[in-house]
């Protein structure tokens, strides 16, 4: 019996796929392979549960299913009970730079923070909220005062909560912001909670803007926003989440970077995060960065290319492509297989009959067909990717429904079958042996 998907999901899921970009919701329905990745990161989001910090770079070309892997831990981890945070770099965010791109990279993450109750982003005043009537509820079970007693109770208790984090770097003034919110919201003012929520999303261009309207004489900057992210996953823990999983992607783009001091700006930021997991000054955070071969191994521009990033993180003598150590910082992908990707297309043509209201009419042989000549163009043994594969099987779902009087040879054409049937004579159906009717 195949899964019943919602009509909004399953019309998110086939758009997405069909152009070429991963969906944020609705993964567990598509899901195939990859388990020994999952299972791997999934140990890690257990150890920062545990108070500890992860650090893994996903690795794999473009289309090979990288970004569908990130996605699909993070909507797992948010609904597991942490918050996540997640952005793709650009020319406009980076790590570091001379133009605000870390700044950037902060301000996207904090926009896109989500949890289970806010999967789509913009989770900030909810968690404040949250832990606000998580403080409350508290102290109504220790005592009944009410009023202004009650309310001196909550606060001292906020203050007591918001103080653990003033140890920790820029502690203090997170924790003064933390406690502006709560009187913001005890007292209804919406305008101060407006302008904390901008200070915690570092939207303050200057100190003394706000220090006068917060008095807080300090700012998110290019320097301290990974510092700031440090003190999210403290206070989240205290608001009752698990921890942080922070996702970032298309770590390509500080490949591109052209100037070297740049680039090299941009490296050393990953390397005081990776020190301060491994070295355990990070607590109940976690990093995935999805990255391209090249940008990770180039020696010239990639990551490689930072000696001290290198030697932490290059490959030991015995690991290989089949014998592969997941428990190493890299997690390189390997394609999906004939067979998953049969499960794939089968996954996606039931999908595809839900979203359009219609019996499903491609048999075993039309998907192993379709899969065949897929694999037999030219080129495809080094260069065809899940992402390819899926937009064509798309879009044959979708001209076989538009035009129901056409068969599946008459579209992929006669060629194809021919060449299809030649495959399939040379040892292609082996492949597909598990499906064979």
């Amino acid at each position: 019996m195949n899964r019943k998907v919602p009509p909004r999901i399953a019309g998110i899921l086939i758009n997405a796929l069909k152009g070429g970009v991963v969906p944020r919701t609705g993964l567990e329905y598509i899901t195939v392979g990859r388990t020994q990745e999952i299972a791997a990161i999934l140990h890690d989001i257990e150890l920062i549960q545990e108070g500890g910090a992860s650090f893994r770079f996903i690795v794999g070309k473009y289309g090979s299913g990288k970004s569908f892997l990130l996605q699909t831990i993070r909507n797992y981890a948010a609904g597991k009970g942490f918050a996540v945070v997640d952005a793709d770099l650009s020319p406009e965010r980076r790590f570091a730079g001379t133009k605000g791109q870390g700044l950037a990279t902060y301000k996207e993450l904090i926009m896109n923070l989500s949890t289970r109750s806010k999967p789509d982003g913009g989770a900030l005043p909810l968690i404040l909220e949250k832990w606000i009537s998580g403080i409350q509820t508290s102290v109504k079970t220790q005592c009944d005062a009410d009023g202004a007693l009650f309310d001196q109770l909550v606060e001292k208790e906020i203050y007591r909560v918001a103080g653990s984090l003033e140890s920790m770097v820029n502690g203090f003034e997170f924790a003064k912001a933390v406690v502006l919110y709560w009187r913001a919201y005890r007292e209804d003012d919406e305008a101060m909670k407006s302008n904390v929520l901008k200070w915690f999303r570092g939207e303050y261009g200057t100190r003394r803007e706000a220090k006068e309207t917060l008095g807080i004489n300090f700012i998110v900057t290019d320097e301290t926003w990974y510092d700031f992210l440090k003190l999210f996953a403290a206070f989240l823990v205290g608001a009752g989440y698990k921890g942080l999983l922070v996702v970032i992607d298309e770590l390509v783009n500080i490949y591109k970077i052209p100037n070297s001091i740049t680039r090299a700006n941009n490296y050393e930021k990953i390397l005081t995060m990776y020190n301060d997991v491994l070295q355990g000054k990070a607590r109940h955070i976690g990093f995935l960065m999805g990255g391209t071969p090249q940008c990770i191994e180039d020696r010239y521009r990639g990551v490689f290319s930072y000696e001290a990033l290198r030697s932490r993180l290059a490959e030991g003598h015995f690991a290989t492509a089949e014998l592969r150590d997941l428990s190493a910082p890299i997690i390189r992908l390997q394609m999906l297989s004939q067979e998953e990707m049969y499960i794939l297309v089968e996954k996606l043509m039931d999908i595809h009959a839900q979203l359009y209201h219609y019996e499903p009419s491609l048999t075993q042989e039309d998907l192993v067909y379709f899969l065949t000549v897929e694999y037999n163009r030219v080129g495809a043994e080094s260069h065809i990717t899940p992402r390819e594969i899926i937009r064509d099987f798309i879009e044959l779902l979708n001209i076989l429904y538009q035009n129901p009087q056409k068969s599946v040879s008459e579209i992929l054409g006669d060629n194809s079958f021919e060449m299809a049937k030649g495959g399939t004579e040379d040892g292609i159906r082996e492949e597909f042996s598990q499906f064979e009717i």
